[in-house]
């Protein structure tokens, strides 16, 4: 596994990695993570020779770590904005209740390594995107999401505005869609200019693909949030609406429904005016138009193999009706 890493560039920055470890530690096994679509992802696992440093947890001690790097050339271009920002939101969140990695090195410019990379501590759990206690998570899920939005963040320590990720001119509907009109409605709320809102503290990129789950049924418990490359400033309601359209794609358009009523049952607040509401769930859904595909390679990846083109874009197209029948 080593030297196939060598083979497209890794010196560089298995040197920088082993420079943050305690002395006589050191890369035992490589293991490339799955599920990633905008970065090349690896768990370390490192071997403690040495003795334990003192004030410094884990060194000395057999541990697992987690390399984030920037290979495609859309994200190395971007790399100094999203690895600074994930970085400056994990030792922010580090004091607060919210379960994320510990920052333990980042070269955002790829001064030292071979790529823009960010070096984190391995948190325990796994991704869940199968169809079992689906409820269960989606309530976890909100909960969760309530918590993040609830954060005080200190004006010198809040992220960047928000970023819509499509706009009216962009969305591209299904070729052959049966149901061109509904495409046209939904094209035409988010024609409209964003509502007012009060803003919050986003992960912006709030998903079941970025949450880490232990255990089944009652003992089912989230352990980890990650990918923190997004962080914003905005709208909850638009959180939610990321959320809610990966769950509608993964689980179907009940799901996806259901996070709004279990975010508010857990104490979060979305806009009170349905069409403001709207706007923001069409926001999001329509960037994934017109068959998720951007998302569901690394869904396969996972196991989900049942989601086909056909599959999500049918999905998505009952999720959009819904949404219109519901808050329009």
């Amino acid at each position: 596994m080593g030297a196939a890493v060598d083979d497209r560039g890794w010196s560089n920055t298995r040197a920088w990695v082993e420079k943050t470890l305690g002395e006589g530690d050191r890369i035992k096994a490589i293991v490339p993570l799955r599920g990633g679509w905008t970065s090349q992802m690896r768990r370390l696992d490192i071997e403690g020779k040495g003795e334990p440093v003192k004030g410094e947890p884990g060194k000395g001690e057999p541990r697992s770590l987690v390399l984030r790097s920037f290979v495609k050339p859309f994200f190395v271009k971007h790399a100094h904005g999203l690895l600074t920002r994930e970085a400056d939101m994990l030792r922010f969140l580090a004091e607060t209740p919210v379960p994320v990695a510990d920052l333990h090195g980042v070269d955002a410019l790829a001064e030292h390594c071979d790529h823009p990379s960010l070096l984190m501590s391995w948190l325990p759990g796994r991704v869940r995107l199968d169809d079992e206690d689906v409820p269960r998570r989606t309530e976890l899920l909100a909960r969760q999401l309530a918590d993040i939005h609830g954060l005080f963040v200190p004006t010198r320590t809040r992220p960047r505005t928000y970023e819509a990720w499509t706009a009216p001119d962009r969305v591209r509907s299904p070729e052959g869609t049966r149901r061109p009109e509904l495409w046209r409605r939904t094209v035409d709320v988010i024609r409209r200019p964003p509502p007012p809102y009060r803003p919050c503290f986003l992960h912006r990129d709030f998903h079941p693909g970025n949450v880490l789950f232990t255990g089944h049924g009652a003992d089912l418990a989230v352990t980890g949030v990650v990918d923190w490359v997004e962080t914003s400033w905005g709208p909850a309601d638009l959180d939610v609406a990321h959320c809610s359209t990966a769950l509608a794609l993964l689980h179907g358009v009940d799901a996806g429904m259901r996070l709004a009523d279990d975010y508010s049952a857990a104490g979060g607040v979305l806009d009170g005016d349905a069409r403001a509401h709207l706007y923001w769930r069409l926001l999001d859904a329509l960037a994934f138009a017109p068959d998720a595909e951007k998302v569901a390679g690394p869904w396969r990846e996972l196991g989900r193999h049942d989601l086909t083109p056909m599959t999500l874009t049918h999905r998505l197209e009952d999720y959009l009706q819904a949404l219109l029948t519901h808050y329009g």
